[in-house]
């Protein structure tokens, strides 16, 4: 059930490094015209691997208009300058070349991958997808359509009926509560001014982020790099997004959908990322229900009690608020005894903590799980970006395994109460209890759709 947790939007760090990239220099690259970007060159293959981001995201969807920072990213990549949607595909596929815009709620993300050789065509199309979107009236309506058919497909979702109803239960009228990916009343009425409106506000150099690794000088990077960004607009016009504090637990919310198995996610408010009390957050929700066989979730719900397949929780951060999340899939008629189960499992771990047992496997653990991750260009590409959005600093690997050291069980024990002693928010997607015995129902064609 982890891809639930994905679906909110949500950026997860991953906090290791392969052996061979974490011995290697990370260089603080700055270009004659100003552009900085985290380096990594490995020659290693003839790959070139880059990940960018700026600030904005969902966040600055219009409040009427949720859903036009999703069309944007979903039509960057659709023809850009001289080059229509077709044309411009062609030349990514000629080449191999993989372009990606993809939306958060801060920011809005992209990838570019390329072999060395294709590298000043690769940098070049994105640069016209950047500064030159077309926009053309039958992509805009294509890509409408399909975002549509997503929505209708979700409505009847019981997963992302389940993570779209708990950002609304934590965040309410606060643009994190928002669907980033639109309506169903929202998208039909999103204009190509929107579109263009949005790319002119967004896409700037102010708080742009790059982390590039692969097989090229940093001087013939430097070129490129000023090339494909030097024409955005100097400073972007974000509309300020205020700090929140998610709802106040214990609540609980029911969406019905006449489906066999439950989907119930559970979660609270969370700790920030530059918190103090975040390492150790960290180690005790992998503890708790990181996703491991051995999380006290797990064992709870899946191995003593066979309520569930699986059963996992994450630390989500974003600029102006931090969750804790977590999501199971049960039975029915037991969705009931699941929550029960999470809800007392959580409570015990509030109140008593980790063991030092617990805290000194789970060390060893995320202290060896550096070693397979973050084990690609790209993978480690993805890292260094995120550890720039999160204002960490460049040699953050080194020192990563030395803040898990750091972590005391007084601490851990003290956090676990802090961060899950309030009780929980509670969003349960299935059929009413009443109902649950009974075979479910063949699902009708004309049912209105929720979103």
């Amino acid at each position: 059930m982890r891809h639930l947790l994905t679906a909110l939007c949500f950026a997860l760090i991953s906090f290791a490094a392969n052996p061979s990239f974490a011995a290697t220099k990370i260089q603080h690259l700055v270009t004659p015209g100003g552009i900085e970007a985290w380096f990594v060159q490995d020659a290693t293959v003839p790959l070139v691997a880059m990940e960018y981001a700026f600030a904005g995201g969902a966040t600055q969807d219009p409040a009427d208009k949720p859903g036009v920072g999703y069309m944007v990213a979903s039509l960057l990549d659709e023809g850009a300058a001289d080059l229509d949607s077709k044309t411009f595909h062609e030349r990514l596929d000629r080449r191999a070349i993989e372009l990606n815009f993809t939306i958060e709620r801060d920011r809005l993300r992209g990838s570019l991958r390329m072999l060395k050789e294709h590298s000043d065509e690769a940098f070049g199309l994105l640069r016209l997808a950047l500064t030159s979107p077309r926009f053309d009236t039958d992509d805009v309506e294509r890509i409408r359509s399909q975002i549509i058919s997503e929505l209708r497909r979700n409505s009847t979702n019981p997963n992302a009926l389940a993570g779209r109803n708990f950002l609304k239960l934590a965040f309410g009228d606060h643009p994190y509560g928002h669907a980033s990916h639109g309506t169903l009343e929202s998208i039909p009425t999103i204009k190509t001014d929107d579109l263009r409106t949005y790319v002119r506000r967004v896409l700037a150099r102010d708080q742009l982020k790059i982390a590039v690794v692969g097989d090229i000088e940093p001087t013939a990077l430097a070129k490129l790099l000023d090339q494909t960004f030097r024409d955005l607009p100097a400073k972007g016009d974000l509309t300020p997004v205020a700090d929140v504090v998610a709802a106040k637990p214990p609540q609980r919310a029911f969406v019905p959908l006449d489906v066999p198995q439950t989907v119930v996610m559970f979660g609270g408010p969370g700790i920030k990322r530059h918190d103090s009390d975040f390492m150790a957050a960290y180690i005790d929700n992998h503890i708790l229900g990181g996703g491991s066989l051995s999380s006290r979730l797990y064992r709870e719900v899946r191995e003593k009690r066979g309520l569930a397949y699986s059963v996992s929780e994450s630390l989500l951060w974003m600029d102006h608020s931090a969750l804790f999340a977590g999501t199971t899939g049960t039975r029915a008629d037991r969705a009931s005894e699941s929550i029960d189960a999470i809800n007392n499992e959580i409570q015990r771990f509030a109140e008593g903590g980790p063991t030092q047992k617990e805290l000194d496997e789970a060390k060893s653990y995320l202290k060896g799980s550096q070693m397979l991750e973050l084990d690609t260009s790209s993978k480690l590409a993805t890292g260094l970006l995120q550890y720039q959005t999160d204002s960490l600093p460049i040699d953050y690997i080194d020192k990563r395994n030395s803040l898990v050291d750091a972590v005391t069980l007084d601490q851990a024990k003290q956090v676990s109460k802090r961060l899950w002693g309030q009780g929980l928010l509670t969003v349960v997607v299935g059929r009413a209890p009443q109902a649950a015995a009974q075979p479910a129902a063949v699902q009708p064609a004309s049912q209105p759709a929720a979103h």
